[in-house]
């Protein structure tokens, strides 16, 4: 069975390794990838995305979304994935990319339509794309299979001491798809963290070709800064969402009910889970995945890599 899969990413460097798995994965039919701001600008993340197009040799149908969270000033990551996104590594535009004028969320909508009840979205930065679509094209939610996420945390934070990155940067967007009732699996901090990709490891794919030096290269970055603060490698947050569709047997989850707070300070943006209360909330339609067997998730995102 291929699931017909739609990617909404702000391509950085663990997104550009996401896509690579994404595309290689047999049991996936990536029908189009749409690009928001985030881990860089939105022009930044849209162009990203037209090179991963020309690294693969693929056509994916790239839509450009939200330049700005929905009532935030935008905050980027370019400690963490260089000042163009890729760890500042330079790959061209190829000749023949085709710039949609579709934007975003209307690009999601079509997709769900033409495949309803069961497309899986994938979103793997800031929720805005995402959020827009659902205010704008209010059957949305009943057209998807679910969505897939790469965000949030029963527990840390990365961002803040309560917050992860792609909630933070718009957590009203995020908090509208979570009250939407769509079913959402939430690849957190709590196992994203644990899916470390080595040195080791990506320099052994840096020997089997372009893909896996772009890997060793754009995680380089990265790398500088995680080494200082006591980490064995680069987590692949990313690429969680994306196997666990595939294998959700190599990770741990579960059901739970989840809120986003927008209007604290110290807790702005944290996603609060009923797991570990005796209170629960009315709406539990999350699946919270909490941990993952790392040498399993690693060496098959290294097949990926290989293959593509």
């Amino acid at each position: 069975m291929k699931y017909p899969v739609w990617l909404d990413c702000d391509v950085g460097v663990d997104d550009a390794i996401a896509i690579l798995a994404l595309h290689a994965l047999d049991e996936i039919d990536l029908l189009g990838i749409s690009t928001v701001c985030g881990n860089a600008e939105q022009e930044k993340t849209f162009s990203n995305a037209h090179r991963m197009n020309g690294l693969m040799g693929t056509d994916y149908p790239v839509h450009r979304g939200a330049e700005t969270p929905l009532y935030r000033p935008l905050n980027v990551s370019a400690m963490f994935h260089g000042e163009n996104g890729l760890g500042n590594v330079e790959l061209p535009i190829p000749e023949n990319a085709v710039f949609n004028r579709i934007p975003a969320w209307d690009a999601i909508y079509e997709a769900a339509k033409q495949h309803p009840g069961e497309l899986r979205l994938i979103a793997i930065g800031p929720m805005t794309n995402v959020a827009i679509a659902l205010m704008k094209h209010p059957e949305l939610k009943t057209l998807l299979h679910s969505v897939l996420i790469m965000g949030g945390s029963a527990s840390v934070g990365n961002v803040t001491t309560a917050a992860e990155f792609n909630i933070y940067d718009d957590p009203e967007a995020a908090q509208i798809l979570f009250k939407s009732g769509i079913p959402i699996v939430m690849c957190g901090l709590d196992a994203t963290l644990k899916a470390v990709l080595t040195p080791e490891d990506w320099n052994e794919l840096a020997e089997t070709g372009r893909c896996g030096r772009f890997v060793r290269d754009c995680l380089s970055h990265p790398w500088k800064f995680l080494q200082s603060i006591g980490f064995a490698g680069v987590p692949m947050h990313d690429s969680c969402p994306v196997l666990y569709l595939v294998h959700p047997e190599y990770f741990k989850a579960e059901t739970a009910g989840v809120y986003v707070e927008t209007r604290g300070t110290v807790s702005l943006g944290r996603t609060v889970t009923d797991l570990y209360s005796d209170k629960k909330f009315d709406d539990r339609h999350v699946t919270v995945v909490l941990d993952v067997e790392r040498d399993r998730f690693i060496e098959t995102l290294k097949d990926c890599i290989r293959r593509v």
